[in-house]
């Protein structure tokens, strides 16, 4: 299951060749969405499931809240015992991590060409922005999870007089570059701007910068762009452009000699890294305890 903040997507298989079924449906109440998921998998002899959800959530099994979406801007979210609802329902292995976590493991563990790496970002960026991080093939945890869509960025605000949307932080890496601030700011949604508009630039600017700080703090061997906004091609070469302005010849690595098209890409499963990483991860979980 990926749980997301517009939509939830549940499916049922054993990998990207070979699903049996899934369903896309609006996220409403917390009590109306899960029972929707977990009749969804009641259908099916199901060994195990990948919960994969939007947060910030409590991946901490000693915690109290282990399981719950906390803090979240969602109306209506914040506090909901995910996990807990699947494991009245189900006694099979369950798994939970955060949507873009699960996507991170998702793009490592069914795309040949990262399993070679030591290390992944995977960066969505959407109606909010949150990174996942895979090192020695491990996702990170630490005192909750990472939080990158929240970083802090220089704001020219002569350029960008906008004053960010999030409303936790305002002018955050979030709330200055996710869709809901392109389409405040500049009055449109962003899927109806054209390609040559100045929101591209900017927007390009913003994800670029953030870029630099996950490069210069974690080295990673690859950077995974997706989500709703990274739908628009263009975004690519000028944020590898100002990723290597930005990095002004700082780091020795070939990856920056070139266009970095093999460095800063979309993701290879599509829109499907999320959920394909639930399933990637709850297929990891059965195994072990086998």
């Amino acid at each position: 299951m990926e749980g997301g903040g517009t939509k939830f997507v549940c499916a049922v298989g054993s990998g990207p060749d070979h699903i049996i079924d899934e369903t896309r449906f609006p996220t409403t109440s917390p009590a109306e969405t899960i029972a929707r998921a977990i009749d969804f998998f009641k259908k099916y002899l199901v060994a195990g499931i990948g919960i994969a959800s939007f947060g910030p959530v409590d991946l901490n099994p000693a915690s109290a809240t282990y399981g719950h979406i906390t803090a979240t801007p969602k109306p209506g979210w914040s506090q909901t015992d995910v996990l807990g609802r699947f494991q009245k329902a189900f006694t099979i292995p369950l798994v939970f991590e955060t949507d873009v976590n699960a996507a991170a493991y998702g793009e490592y563990a069914w795309i040949p060409q990262n399993q070679r790496l030591d290390s992944l970002v995977y960066f969505t960026i959407g109606t909010g922005i949150g990174a996942g991080i895979l090192l020695d093939g491990q996702l990170v945890h630490g005192l909750t999870h990472p939080e990158a869509g929240h970083m802090r960025l220089p704001h020219d605000r002569k350029r960008d007089p906008f004053p960010g949307e999030c409303p936790f932080h305002g002018d955050c890496f979030e709330g200055l570059a996710n869709g809901p601030a392109i389409a405040l700011r500049w009055h449109k949604p962003g899927e109806t701007l054209p390609e040559d508009h100045p929101a591209w630039d900017l927007e390009a600017t913003y994800i670029a910068l953030a870029l630099v700080n996950v490069i210069c703090n974690l080295s990673p061997e690859r950077i995974v762009l997706g989500g709703g906004v990274m739908q628009q091609k263009r975004l690519f070469p000028l944020i590898r452009q100002k990723v290597r302005d930005n990095l002004n010849g700082y780091i020795a690595s070939p990856v920056f000699a070139d266009g970095m098209e093999d460095y800063i890409v979309p993701p290879g499963l599509g829109k499907r890294s999320g959920i394909l990483g639930a399933m990637a991860m709850a297929k990891k979980k059965v195994i072990s305890v086998q």
